[in-house]
């Protein structure tokens, strides 16, 4: 019982450090610069600490945006929600069959710092990512 105390306070810990809530006064001004750069309308910004980087959540133009910055200010992604129906067909159909009866909680597009895009689908508390084409190519832990 002491050893499940001990495994379960570890676990608490590990994802606490991964993703933790940050001021905004907390935030580096090269990180909080960066971003202000791309997205100079962002509104009602949020940070958070995830694996030393800074994860952005904030709204543009109405649309809602997660950004993820490394401590250099360089912005290493964005993140957009999308409606399921935007994925790419083969996508959908690897969800429906490896997933079956499962909910689909949350979609979003994903461009990194070189403009490839990826599609993501938070599935069964993981996310499975696709290129835009519809394959598959990795499956994480969320």
């Amino acid at each position: 019982m002491k050893k499940l105390a001990i495994v379960l306070s570890i676990t608490v810990n590990v994802v606490l450090i991964n993703a933790q809530k940050v001021q905004q006064k907390d935030v580096p001004a090269l990180v909080q610069s960066a971003l202000q750069k791309q997205f100079p309308d962002a509104k009602n910004v949020k940070w958070e600490k995830e694996h030393g980087n800074y994860e952005a959540g904030f709204e543009s133009k109405g649309t809602k945006y997660s950004a993820l910055v490394n401590m250099s200010g360089k912005i290493i992604e964005t993140e957009v929600p999308v409606d399921i129906n935007s994925f790419p067909a083969q996508s959908k159909q690897f969800i429906l069959k490896k997933y079956p009866n499962q909910k689909i909680k949350e979609t979003s597009k994903i461009t990194d710092a070189k403009g490839i895009v990826t599609y993501e689908a938070e599935v069964n508390g993981k996310d499975i990512i696709f290129d835009t084409k519809g394959n598959f190519l990795k499956e994480t832990k969320d």
